[in-house]
């Protein structure tokens, strides 16, 4: 059967191809639609690895949440006294940590309207307002966004963040600041903001803002000094009341303005405010080593050791420091070093002045009046005029200038002295009297109060433990206390009279008094009294020089290097004012050496104790004999040579002691032993070539006797010493009298008897004590 085709049954193959064309370009358009897709869906999700890679890096760099409470936490250690007063601070900067209850209800309404109204809504970050920041930027108006939180973020961790203005610095600031929303609560970090704040003056944080310019506590600032100093932080410098006070004043409207539209301040008290002046008194702010910056220094020196030790950072780690000074005596310390110091300023000034020696009277008072009628010092320098040479020769300007100029150092040195303006600086420097002053609770080794220079300003040297001066006859107290030990009564005999010894180098030495010997016998007891060099002398060769040594270094003389030569005896070996003092300190607490303490203890932030240094006591002397020293002692201010104690200064309790004086007047001394308090001072010149000039004023009796009596009187009347205690009786029945000359030869025949009897204590004196690791010397 034949079939039949015909042309319509027989598509040729380009009509095939035609009709099949619009279909492959449907399906190519897929495929393009299909890889473009998958192509931006891949690069999509690469970006989004790369965002992730670059925000998990992000989230790395930035501060864990140890870290932000490390910060949260970061303030300087802080020094009080016993009594609770700021006394310094480690800190770079002045700055004082308070809490919100101690700031003004005004400044937060403040800092929140004009910085962050939405601050307690968010959790960090504001987002509609960084938005419309972001918007505005676009617009070409440069606009923060930043919230409080994210301000406290840059200012806690400014390199971790970094500072350069870019979208990396302000995605780690979101980050950390939403950390710290989550590691604190509101109120924290507004406090944390507000202590942390820059106010230009070295002065950080709103405690310190408020006293450098308002004079006031943060706590006590009105409405418009909160608006003043929240203006502050939108630009200190350009903000600033005291340089720019117009353009502060506007800047303090407009918080208030800010104020008015959050609906913190009705609009009729704005009006009425807006119109006020600005409130400025500015103080600025001094570190508070003032109150004490010997003592602080100490301090300092002994808890940088203490802190490297226990892995502390003193500035950060907000310390609290519980010194052992006392703030009431540590002012009464300071006052009677100025007013007596100033006083004995004015006696050498007038006795330098006359080219006699005449003692014009016994009380500064009239020196005070003829001070400003005389030249000072105008004798000194016309009876020594090689003297004022030497010294020019001393002084950096002439090293400086012979230095410059090698070979005959004549035209330099006439130069210099022809110098008005160097000659007065040189003159003042080397005439100027100085002092020490040093108070210590002997039960406890408790510094209490402690006065290095008449004003640090001028003197920074420490007057009480770096000057190393000779002590005189203060010293004298080891000599009868090696005497006591060794079995020696102070009833025993002994002549006043001149005696001489051979020296080591063929010399002879012959101690004198400057009355004379009196040729009659004297006890032992009024040796000490009346500060005999003759006696002491004899009594030293008996015990021997070595066990009076000894004895100085067990009771606290301890660093000082002590010549075991004869002249020991009287003084001759420097040692410091701080030595002394605390080796009356173990006279007074009946022989026990207690080391002395700076620190009573050391807390952190939440007041946990984490140090509590402790004294180390040791007994330096059996408690009998130093009992019996101090009874002989009592006899100084009683009827020797301390006697202005009483009637001076009207101090009529239980009180014992010792003055001291130094060959040419160079050097005073008095040490007044209290049954709480042992306080004693040095006067002098910081160039022993400059000296008191009447042998009356050079005394310690007479000169550093009026900075303890003085002392002691203010802290007895202000009820802050004990006016009526006493210390343990004497064990010995008192003395009887009796035929001084014909015991003497008696006691003569007894001597070797009374040596061996204290000898095995003598024999091997203990080694000086040190304190343990963590106290504070």
């Amino acid at each position: 059967m034949a079939i039949d085709v015909s042309p319509m049954d027989n598509p040729s193959h380009s009509d095939m191809i035609n009709k099949a064309e619009p279909l492959l370009r449907r399906v190519n358009s897929r495929a393009v639609v299909r890889l473009t897709l998958w192509g931006v869906a891949a690069v999509a999700l690469m970006l989004m690895l790369a965002a992730g890679v670059y925000f998990a890096m992000l989230l790395k760099s930035a501060p864990s949440a140890n870290e932000l409470k490390r910060a949260e936490a970061a303030r300087a250690s802080v020094l009080l006294t016993v009594d609770g007063q700021p006394l310094a601070s480690f800190s770079r900067v002045q700055q004082e940590h308070v809490t919100l209850d101690q700031m003004s209800p005004h400044l937060l309404s403040a800092l929140v309207a004009t910085e962050d109204a939405r601050f307690y809504e968010h959790h960090g970050i504001d987002l509609w307002r960084t938005a419309a920041a972001l918007l505005r930027t676009a617009q070409g108006r440069v606009e923060g966004g930043s919230t409080i939180t994210q301000q406290l973020a840059r200012k806690l961790f400014p390199d971790e963040i970094g500072r350069e203005r870019n979208i990396e610095r302000k995605l780690k600031e979101m980050i950390v600041a939403v950390r710290l929303e989550r590691n604190f609560s509101k109120p924290q970090i507004l406090e944390a903001y507000l202590n942390n704040a820059d106010f230009l003056y070295n002065v950080v944080g709103i405690e310190m803002a408020a006293r450098t310019y308002c004079d006031k506590s943060a706590a006590e600032l009105d409405l418009l000094e909160s608006a003043t100093l929240v203006g502050m932080l939108k630009g200190t410098a350009y903000y600033n009341p005291v340089l720019h006070p117009t353009r502060s004043k506007q800047r303090r409207n407009l918080v208030l303005a800010q104020m008015v539209r959050r609906g913190m301040l009705p609009v009729a008290d704005y009006r009425r405010l807006a119109e006020e002046p600005l409130r400025i008194s500015l103080n600025r702010q001094t570190d508070k080593t003032d109150a004490a910056p010997h003592f602080v220094a100490q301090v300092r020196k002994w808890l940088v050791d203490w802190a490297a030790l226990h892995n502390y950072n003193l500035y950060t780690d907000g310390l609290v420091v519980h010194t052992t000074l006392d703030a009431r005596l540590q002012e009464a310390a300071t006052r009677a070093v100025e007013r007596q110091a100033d006083a004995l300023q004015a006696v050498a000034d007038v006795e330098w002045a006359q080219a006699g020696a005449r003692v014009v009277a016994t009380t500064p008072d009239a020196y005070v009046a003829a001070q400003r009628k005389v030249a000072p010092f105008a004798h000194l320098w016309k009876s020594r005029p090689e003297l004022l040479s030497t010294f020019a020769r001393e002084t950096p300007e002439y090293r400086d200038a012979a230095a410059a100029a090698p070979g005959d150092d004549g035209p330099v040195l006439n130069r210099l002295l022809a110098d008005s303006a160097f000659l007065d600086r040189l003159k003042r420097g080397k005439t100027r009297l100085e002092a020490g002053f040093l108070a210590v609770d002997p039960s406890t080794g408790e510094v209490k109060a402690w006065v290095g220079s008449r004003d640090f300003d001028v003197d920074q040297y420490d007057h009480v433990s770096q000057a190393s001066r000779q002590p005189g006859s203060t010293f004298k107290a080891f000599v009868y206390g090696a005497a006591l030990e060794s079995g020696i009564s102070p009833d025993r005999i002994y002549q006043d009279a001149a005696v001489e010894y051979a020296l080591s180098d063929g010399k002879v030495w012959r101690p004198t008094d400057m009355q004379g010997a009196t040729n009659e016998p004297m006890t032992l007891r009024d040796g000490l009294v009346y500060s005999k060099n003759t006696i002491t002398v004899q009594v030293s060769q008996k015990v021997g020089v070595a066990r009076v040594a000894a004895l100085a270094r067990a009771m606290g003389v301890e660093l000082s290097p002590l010549d075991a030569v004869p002249s020991l005896a009287l003084g001759t070996s420097p040692v410091t004012l701080a030595e002394m003092v605390n080796a009356y300190a173990t006279i007074a607490h009946q022989g026990e050496r207690v080391q002395p303490v700076l620190v009573k203890r050391i807390t952190d932030r939440h007041g946990v104790v984490v140090a509590e240094p402790v004294a180390l006591r040791r007994r330096a002397m059996a408690e009998g004999n130093a009992i019996e020293l101090l009874d002989m002692m009592r006899g100084v201010i009683a009827r020797g040579t301390g006697t202005a104690v009483r009637t001076r200064f009207g101090i009529v309790g239980d009180v014992a002691g010792k003055t001291g004086t130094t060959q040419r007047n160079n050097d005073g001394w008095f040490i007044l032993m209290h049954p709480h308090l042992v306080a004693g001072a040095w006067v002098g010149f910081n160039d022993a070539r400059v000296a008191m000039r009447s042998s009356y004023w050079g005394q310690g009796g007479h000169n550093a006797v009026l900075l303890v009596g003085d002392f002691f009187r203010e802290g007895i009347k202000g009820g802050w010493l004990d006016g009526k205690a006493v210390f343990p009786p004497s064990r010995r029945p008192p003395p009887v009298r009796v035929d001084l000359a014909a015991l003497s030869a008696a006691e003569e025949s007894a001597d070797d008897a009374m040596d061996e009897a204290g000898a095995a204590r003598a024999e091997t004196p203990p080694e000086p004590a040190s304190a343990p690791a963590d106290a504070p010397r």
